[in-house]
């Protein structure tokens, strides 16, 4: 074989060698291209969907699959893509092509590839159908698919799953439309403000400004806008000092400024302004609002000037009615004595009629005197309330005296009465209100002609303080129409004014009464029936006067005082049946007697009023005795109170238990079931009020009366204990150890008092096996309190 001088074969060998290579690079080159293209067929991330020429489907690839939910083999040679896709949007598509192109164009696949068809590039939207029936948008790309002459033999139709897009399209639409809508809301805030706002870059350049700043300046929006917003005030610099106090210290309040129009107009402004930052809170500006303030002005001026006169006038009237006062009372006080010294000589009935109606109209002028220099103080705010301790009791008793010689003159029935609830000892002013009371009852007496005039005190229900006392005046008298309810407190009123009035006076107590009323924080008012009779009332704070405020008093001889007054006694029990049997015990006595339910409830009222003494359960919900106790001893040392006498009323009486309610904070201890005798005996020995004990009869006459009680309520308490039995069952039932506990307790507490020793000793049975969560010994025990509750029942005096 001939070979060529570079060694490669020559001739007609060589030239075959060269086109097989060249042949198998073509192949690889062929079989390369082949693997991209089917790489880029099938993939994963868009749909390949390849038709004939009439549109049935022949190719389908795995994106397809993907996106529709169709297998190839469902889809080739059976439908078109016009099957899986929205028959309205083909309808709507052939429509605008008919148009667009002038040519008449099917719904359908026609619809689909038109253009394509014929050459013209074509993406477009449109909606598909997956199998089961949901839809999605897609972005579509048509293809015609052509042979070698040009012949169209299908199409190829490539598209991508739309809905990420429309989702976010829809989303900017949206936030596009917030951000105009805020615009708008915003542009409506400022434009409706009835100030003239505005907004400044922090150079003091105006950047914005609202239809009231143009119409405070006289300028337009356009020529506002890039101007120093110092132009626009007589004062430049106070201006531009006022936006350099924003920026230093965020805001200005009240910066008062003056606004200088075009025309010259000026306009005192009240300028308030803070700085406003961008989402970086990177300072953007300053926003301003700048209100009229020119009518305000004249107006405060207007009424200092008349507080000023007012102010003077009144004391020019104060000062002349005390100077008229001071004159009046000189030759009053001649004539009233000199009346008082002819009452104490031998006189004829004749002249001693004479003397007395000397003296009446003198007190009657005193009266009025002193009316009307109280009114005049009590209008230039001259009369100072006193704040001292007082007896309510005692000041009552005053006041009757005072005024009952004048209803037993007149024939009338004169009773008072005070609530048990009302404190005794109290802090305000006795003088004014032994005032309002003198009115009230003096009024009430002279409108009455027969009858009865009461007073009463209770507990102010509606008030806003817990202390806050109700004094009312009832009478049966004349009575008020209803016409001139409104006028019987105003100066120089009578609800009979006529020249034939019954009866005189000035018409100044009500008023009085009135002002004095409201001047110690209360409130008055009246209700009347003609002939009927009125009711007159009012209502005043009055604090509690609790020892540590009283002044300490000499030691006196015990034997000279007995009765001292009543004790009142907090009880906190959680047991209504301890609770009757301890109010039973002391139903016989003078004290007074409170009840909490529970601790917490026990320590609210010791915090808002004085007591003598605390019987303390030990064991209750919410709060028990002893946690009680050390919260109220830590409130006393936090207010330097003195300490209440507290007594621990337990069933509890093992070793230990006595020194437990010692150390915290209790006065003394007893053990349940309590006895009358102990009970008395204690309270006498441990209240702050040492009451003596009785003498007149021995400790068990005096029991007699309670134990009367207690047997009465005896079958009252079976039925309870009967429903105790129910609910340790259910506790039973629920492993709740706890309520066993003090079920158990309660029944070891109550049934020794009502003579029942049995169920005390079933109670401490009960609390005992619920202590050691014995399931099998609390269950005996309630079977035991059940039989015996049936012996006790079926024949009470045998139990």
């Amino acid at each position: 074989m001939p070979i060529s001088k570079s060694g490669r074969p020559a001739g007609k060998f060589a030239s075959q060698g060269e086109d097989l290579a060249a042949h198998r690079q073509t192949e690889e080159s062929i079989v390369a291209a082949g693997a991209l293209q089917s790489a880029i067929f099938n993939s994963a991330n868009f749909s390949s969907i390849a038709t004939d020429a009439r549109g049935v489907i022949q190719i389908f690839n795995v994106g397809a699959e993907r996106m529709l939910g169709y297998t190839a083999a469902e889809v080739m040679n059976t439908i078109t893509p016009a099957d899986i896709s929205d028959p309205q949007e083909l309808i709507a598509r052939a429509k605008a092509l008919s148009a667009e192109l002038a040519t008449p164009i099917t719904p359908g696949f026609e619809a689909l590839v038109f253009k394509a068809s014929r050459g013209i590039e074509d993406i477009y939207e449109l909606t598909y159908i997956r199998k089961d029936g949901t839809r999605f948008p897609a972005v579509v790309s048509v293809t015609a698919l052509r042979d070698a002459p040009g012949t169209i033999i299908g199409y190829l139709l490539i598209g991508t799953d739309n809905t990420a897009r429309k989702l976010v399209e829809e989303e900017q639409k949206k936030s596009d439309q917030r951000l105009r809508d805020q615009q708008f809301y915003t542009r409506s805030l400022i434009e409706s403000n009835i100030d003239a706002l505005m907004t400044t870059d922090p150079s003091g350049i105006i950047t914005d400004v609202n239809k009231q700043m143009e119409a405070l300046t006289g300028c337009t929006r356009d020529e506002l806008i890039g101007a120093p917003f110092k132009d626009c005030f007589t004062d430049p610099d106070r201006a531009e000092a006022g936006i350099k106090r924003v920026l230093s210290e965020k805001s200005v309040t009240d910066y008062e400024l003056t606004a200088r129009a075009r025309d010259g107009k000026q306009t005192v402004v009240s300028y308030n302004a803070t700085t406003f930052y961008d989402r970086k809170r990177t300072l953007q500006g300053v926003f301003a609002a700048a209100r009229d303030v020119t009518e305000r002005k004249r107006v405060e001026a207007e009424l200092q000037q008349a507080k000023a006169d007012a102010e003077s006038a009144s004391r020019t009237k104060s000062d002349f009615l005390a100077s008229m006062s001071h004159e009046i009372r000189t030759p009053m006080n001649s004539i009233m004595g000199i009346a008082d010294l002819l009452a104490k000589t031998a006189l004829t009935p004749e002249q001693d009629k004479y003397v007395q109606i000397f003296r009446r109209s003198g007190d009657n002028l005193l009266n009025l005197i002193n009316d009307i220099l109280d009114l005049s103080k009590v209008e230039a705010s001259q009369l100072d309330l006193e704040r001292t301790g007082f007896s309510l009791t005692d000041h009552l008793e005053k006041v009757i005296e005072m005024v009952a010689p004048r209803a037993a003159q007149k024939g009338l029935s004169l009773v008072w009465m005070i609530a048990p609830d009302v404190s005794n000892d109290l802090v305000g002013d006795p003088a004014r209100l032994r005032q309002v009371l003198l009115n009230l009852l003096g009024n009430a007496i002279k409108f009455t002609l027969t009858g009865r005039v009461s007073l009463s005190v209770e507990r102010d229900q509606d008030g806003s303080n817990p202390t806050d006392l109700r004094f009312t005046v009832v009478d049966t008298g004349i009575g008020i129409p209803g016409d001139k309810l409104r006028q019987v407190f105003e100066r120089f009123t009578q609800a009979d004014s006529s020249t034939t009035r019954r009866f005189g006076g000035s018409g100044l107590g009500l008023t009085i009464s009135k002002q004095l009323v409201e001047l110690m924080g209360g409130r008055i008012w009246v209700e009347s029936e003609i002939e009927v009779g009125s009711r007159f009332g009012f209502s005043v704070p009055l604090a509690i006067w609790a020892d540590a405020d009283r002044p300490k008093l000499a030691p006196r001889d015990a034997d000279a005082d007995v009765p001292q007054p009543r004790l009142r006694i907090l009880l906190a029990e959680d047991s209504p049946d301890n609770r009757t049997i301890a109010l039973a015990y002391l139903a016989d006595t003078p004290h007074r007697v409170d009840v909490a339910e529970t601790g917490a409830i026990a320590c609210a009222m010791v915090e808002a009023c004085r007591y003598d003494l605390v019987l303390m359960d030990r064991q209750m919900p919410v709060m028990d005795g002893l946690t009680a106790t050390r919260t109220i001893r830590a409130w006393e040392a936090a207010n330097d109170r003195p300490l209440t006498p507290i007594i621990a009323l337990t069933a509890s009486a093992l070793k230990g238990d006595r020194e437990t309610c010692l150390a915290a904070g209790c006065t003394a201890y007893l053990t349940k079931p309590i006895k009358q005798d102990v009970l008395l005996h204690a309270i006498r020995e441990h209240s702050t009020l040492k009451v003596p004990a009785a003498t007149a009869s021995p400790a068990e006459d005096q029991t007699r009366p309670a134990a009367r009680k207690l047997a009465a309520r005896r079958p009252a308490y079976l039925l309870n204990c009967r429903q105790t039995a129910i609910d340790l069952d259910a506790a039973l039932a629920g492993l709740d150890f706890e309520t066993v506990i003090l079920l158990g307790h309660n029944l070891r507490g109550s049934g020794g008092a009502f003579g029942f020793q049995a169920i005390t000793d079933l109670g401490a049975g009960l609390e005992a096996a619920g202590e050691r969560r014995d399931g099998a010994a609390t269950r005996a025990g309630v079977m035991a309190l059940s039989a015996f509750l049936d012996q006790a029942e079926a024949a009470p005096s045998a139990a």
